[in-house]
């Protein structure tokens, strides 16, 4: 199950074989302020794995998987943008540079209450985009929706001009961190395939 209302989180688990349930968390993220990124990323994603696994309707044995992103820019966690004012204001603080993109992960087994979480982190180098490229970029409304205010499987893909680590972190979630996380609560990823 996939505690998350991410179509992106959703698309990269479909593509690697695992056809998750949706239950969205409802966690109100700004319950936690002022931690570090690394910190923010992973109690989020705790808290949302959580607020899914505990209800009546989450079967016995399922697998909950919580995930959270934010982009680590000068220390600070930038998560998805309030406005577009906002997303235009990030993108002139990131081009030409690069940000470090965390995503916490947690993956509970409901059945024996087990809990395993970590972070993973991804560098991502920025190009240097004017002005101009900024606005229409903003104005297709596509950085109000996500962590850091880019993507790099859509128009923002054009906008990153290196990655160093996991490609699909970036994306939302870590497809090789999970497999790990997955082994850690003694189950095997190849299994997850024919499940769903």
């Amino acid at each position: 199950m996939l505690a998350s209302a991410s179509p992106a989180r959703l698309a990269t688990l479909r593509s690697a074989g695992v056809e998750p349930v949706v239950i969205v968390s409802g966690v109100d993220e700004s319950q936690l302020d002022g931690l570090p990124p690394a910190e923010l990323a992973l109690q989020l994603a705790e808290l949302k794995c959580a607020a899914v696994a505990t209800r009546s309707d989450v079967p016995a044995d399922a697998l909950v998987l919580g995930c959270d992103s934010v982009l680590e820019l000068d220390g600070a966690a930038l998560g998805k943008p309030r406005d577009a004012d906002e997303a235009v204001q990030r993108w002139r603080a990131m081009r030409g540079r690069s940000g470090v993109l965390l995503t916490g992960h947690c993956l509970r087994d409901v059945r024996s209450g087990r809990v395993a979480a970590a972070t993973a982190a991804t560098t991502v180098h920025f190009a240097d985009l004017d002005d101009d490229e900024i606005t229409a970029y903003v104005a297709t409304g596509e950085p109000l929706h996500v962590a850091g205010a880019f993507t790099v499987d859509g128009l923002g893909g054009a906008f990153v001009t290196g990655i160093e680590g996991d490609h699909h972190n970036v994306v939302g979630v870590s497809l090789p961190l999970v497999r790990e996380l997955t082994a850690e609560l003694g189950h095997s990823w190849t299994d997850l395939w024919s499940a769903g």
